[in-house]
């Protein structure tokens, strides 16, 4: 069994458990649920070779968006087909593929994302810092899937941190900044909402990339705006502003100390895998990152082997205001001057003494 490390605290009970019924329906199949605090469920007894029931999927499905992740225990030796027909089961039932393939990848499966702590076996470095999978796409990966191919020896798990907890604990003047907020995805221009409301779950959820985000547009607040401005509701650049290098500075630091206090504050999870741990992640509901110990060597933790599939939405995570979903970092923008536009690679450092890989 997969070793937790558990910490409920004032806010568990933000997060849902699990609904009796869906586990009735969930265990009339012949499983077992199991659920983690504060968040998450394991799955025992199943065999993902096989499709579950539809009905099961949908239960599991809203699982994901209330609970964060599910794992599939003791799935060893998955096919890389296996693998891949068992995401198709979520979000839009489709895989969508944006990364390169590795030589060691089984059969060189283009679905499939190889990470390892041994560049013999996998990319190295991949998601030190809180993110959500596939943020330079417009239509973000609705889910994905982790899947332990090779546990190392002495731990190196992922970190998790529920969104929408999260976004309760802000302030309420907080909250009002950061509904106002928008971000452009530094490599592909895309553009975000800082909130946004989960499409299964309807709980307002923060939403972030630290490593790859160039500008953050805030829609100026009520009081800041003419009578003229209040009835017209297109985006028009005398409504917005960027902000500057101390407020992304502060947002950013603010957004990466919420989701490091998850642990304290009861809304997030360091899970540590076994081999053959199949996990899904309903990626508009829960942050993650890579615990620092899976990017130890293989020689001082163990080799570690992990492959990603990541699934197709069923819509955009589109941005508020009448903004557009691609703004073009790499051309003039119509904001104000002192603020924070920096396109290409990590785009705004926030941080200097942290790598910035995602």
């Amino acid at each position: 069994m997969g070793q937790i490390s558990e910490k409920p605290g004032t806010l568990a009970s933000a997060i849902l458990p699990v609904d009796p019924k869906r586990a009735a329906l969930i265990e009339k199949e012949g499983l077992k649920v199991r659920q983690l605090e504060p968040l998450g469920v394991e799955i025992y007894g199943a065999d993902v070779r096989t499709r579950l029931p539809e009905p099961v999927i949908e239960a599991l499905e809203v699982e994901m968006a209330n609970r964060g992740f599910i794992v599939f225990k003791h799935q060893t030796d998955l096919s890389p087909d296996e693998l891949v027909e068992a995401s198709k089961w979520w979000g839009a039932r489709e895989i969508h593929s944006t990364h390169g393939v590795h030589p060691a990848t089984p059969g060189r499966n283009r679905h499939i994302f190889r990470c390892s702590n041994d560049s013999r076996h996998g990319i190295l470095g991949v998601g030190p810092q809180w993110h959500n999978d596939g943020s330079f796409e417009a239509a973000t990966f609705s889910h994905s899937a982790y899947y332990m191919a090779r546990a190392p020896e002495r731990g190196g798990g992922t970190h998790f941190a529920h969104q929408g907890a999260a976004f309760d604990v802000l302030p309420k003047e907080k909250q009002e900044f950061w509904e106002r907020l928008v971000s452009v995805n530094s490599a592909s221009s895309v553009t975000h909402p800082v909130v946004h409301t989960h499409p299964i779950s309807g709980r307002k959820s923060v939403w972030l990339h630290l490593g790859m985000t160039g500008a953050v547009i805030e829609r100026l607040p009520d009081d800041e705006l003419t009578l003229d401005q209040l009835k017209t509701m297109s985006a028009s650049a005398d409504k917005f502003r960027l902000l500057n290098e101390d407020a992304m500075k502060a947002l950013f630091n603010d957004y990466n100390d919420l989701l490091n206090e998850s642990f304290d504050g009861g809304y997030g999870i360091r899970y540590h895998y076994d081999t053959g741990d199949l996990l899904f992640i309903g990626n508009w509901a829960v942050a993650h990152r890579a615990s620092p110990e899976a990017h130890l060597p293989a020689e001082q933790q163990g080799l570690r082997i992990m492959d990603r599939v990541t699934i197709k939405a069923r819509q955009n995570l589109a941005p508020h205001f009448g903004l557009p979903q691609y703004i073009n970092m790499a051309g003039p923008h119509p904001f104000n001057k002192d603020g924070v536009w920096q396109a290409g690679g990590v785009g705004f450092r926030w941080k200097d003494d942290i790598r910035m890989q995602n």
